[in-house]
Order: structure tokens, then C-alpha cells, then sequence
């Protein structure tokens, strides 16, 4: 009996902490052209001039992993002095996933997240003084397609308003050609017909678009990885490298894929990247 109890009030506590820690989300397009709802929920840490960081769950650009890849990431960073955003950003979703309905008729599809992506950043700045965050210190890291996604705003668009400062991509899709593709987030994102064209793979593949000015990048995978096959991450960190691009690209030999924050999935090895993260965020912000 008091165990159980115990465990309730852990439970309940654990529960009303990350209500506590989190602000209510906000619709990125609310008073604007683009009538759609993509929700921003706000992890505010203490005080003033905080970086920032918005996340991008993973999901093959179909879905996202609002757990391990979003709450929690945005839970262990606010704990850390860091404020975060975990973005909603536009996807597939499972009909499209299971009955291939963009065949019928658009749905979502690229450049929405992409859109979503810059949206949220270019809001974030504009609101600094409530939030309490230095608008110089806005990056975003991105898990799986998420992590394709961040990097992929990183690369292509260079307005100062919506780029990030640093980019943290945690194993993600990186290649839409080659053949360590993920086909599944090459689908989600491109839609049933644009998947088969050569020049929005090559547009799209990361590997492709290193510009000489990138924004400072994490980059971590697992050599493991069922999902996501590991040469996707050793492309982008060779065409980081060739560019002479600030980053820093870390191989854990086992973890596998989608551990974002857990503290029980992966291995106890990839779980380090946490630390190395933060270590690394605070010498590349001096």
C-alpha cells in the first residue's frame, strides 16, 4: 500500500511539474495568410538572455515522437539553464502514411515544415523580451527527419530572421539520393509523385548543399542504427568537414535509434550525447 502510494505521488508530482514547466502553446500562423494550426509549446528556463532552442521531433516526416524526441528533450534542456520550443511542425500524418491519400490530393508536404521551421524561429525572436532569450542564440535540433529537417533550414535559407545559430541534428536523415536512404521520410516529405523525381532529391539531399557560411553543428547517430542507416550522418559530417564548417560529429558504437532524452531506451553510451551537447553548446555561444 505505501508503495503504490508512494509511486502515485511520483507519478502525480512528475505530472504537474511538467505542467508547471511548460507554457501554453501558441498557433505559429495565427493572424496570418497561411491558415493553419502548428502549435509551439513554450519550456521557459529561469531568468533572462537564455539561449534557445527549438526542437523537431522525428517521425519519417509522417508523425512525431512527442515523448522521447519532444517533451522530454525540452524538460532536460530547461532544466539545464536553456530555454526550448517543441514544434508541432506540419507532416504527412498516418491516413496519408497508410491509404497514399496525397495522391488525391496535396495534404502536407514539402516545404511546409521547412515554412514551419523558419516561422517558429523568426517568432521566437520577435517575442525575446517576453520569453527572456537572446535572439543570437536561437538554434534548433531536430531528431530522424527532424534532424533532416533543422539542417535543412540551416543550409538553404540564409535570412538572418529565420536561420538558426547552431543546428543539433541527433541521427538524422540526412541523404534523399543515395542509397543509405531513408525511403520513408523521402516519401513523407516529398509526397507521392515528387519522391521520384531526381531534382527534388538532389535539392533536398544534405550532403548536396553545405554552404561555407553553415551555422555551427552537433551531429550524432549510432553506428548501430536500424532505422536510419549510419553512412547518412558520415556524408553530412564529411560535407561539413570539406566546407571547413564548425561542428562536432560523435559515433556511439550502440543505441540504436529514437532515444531522443529517454533515460531507459538506447544505451547507457549514446546517452552521453546529453552532456556532450551541452558541453559543446557552451563553448560554440562564447
Amino acid at each position: 500500500m505505501i508503495k503504490a502510494l508512494s509511486v502515485f505521488l511520483t507519478g502525480f508530482l512528475f505530472a504537474a511539474f511538467s505542467v508547471a514547466a511548460q507554457s501554453e502553446p501558441v498557433n505559429i500562423w495565427k493572424n496570418t495568410s497561411t491558415k493553419k494550426n502548428v502549435s509551439l509549446t513554450p519550456y521557459l528556463a529561469a531568468g533572462s538572455g537564455n539561449p534557445c532552442v527549438i526542437i523537431c521531433p522525428g517521425g519519417s516526416y509522417f508523425w512525431h515522437d512527442t515523448k522521447n524526441e519532444g517533451r522530454k528533450v525540452a524538460l532536460w534542456l530547461q532544466e539545464n539553464g536553456i530555454s526550448a520550443f517543441v514544434l508541432n511542425y506540419r507532416t504527412a500524418y498516418v491516413p496519408a502514411f497508410l491509404f497514399y491519400t496525397r495522391y488525391v490530393y496535396r495534404g502536407n508536404q514539402y516545404p511546409d515544415p521547412q515554412n514551419d521551421l523558419q516561422r517558429a524561429i523568426a517568432l521566437v525572436k520577435d517575442n525575446a523580451s517576453q520569453y527572456g532569450i537572446d535572439t543570437t542564440k536561437v538554434g534548433a535540433m531536430g531528431f530522424s527527419a527532424g534532424g533532416h529537417l533543422v539542417m535543412s533550414v540551416a543550409e538553404m535559407y540564409d535570412h538572418p530572421r529565420t536561420r538558426p545559430a547552431f543546428v543539433a541534428s541527433i541521427y538524422p536523415v540526412v541523404s534523399l539520393s543515395a542509397d543509405c536512404t531513408h525511403k520513408r521520410s523521402r516519401r513523407g516529405l516529398l509526397g507521392e509523385t515528387r519522391k521520384h523525381k531526381a531534382v527534388y532529391r538532389d535539392s533536398l539531399s544534405l550532403e548536396k548543399h553545405v554552404p561555407a557560411d553553415c551555422p555551427p553543428v552537433f551531429l550524432m547517430n549510432c553506428a548501430d542504427d536500424p532505422v536510419v542507416d549510419y553512412r547518412n550522418s558520415e556524408l553530412l559530417d564529411a560535407a561539413l568537414t570539406a566546407k571547413g564548417v564548425n561542428h562536432r560529429y560523435i559515433q556511439y558504437k550502440t543505441g540504436g535509434h529514437g532515444f531522443g532524452a529517454s533515460d531507459s531506451k538506447g544505451t547507457a553510451e549514446c546517452r552521453q550525447w546529453r552532456q556532450e551537447f551541452l558541453d559543446w553548446l557552451k563553448t560554440t555561444l562564447k
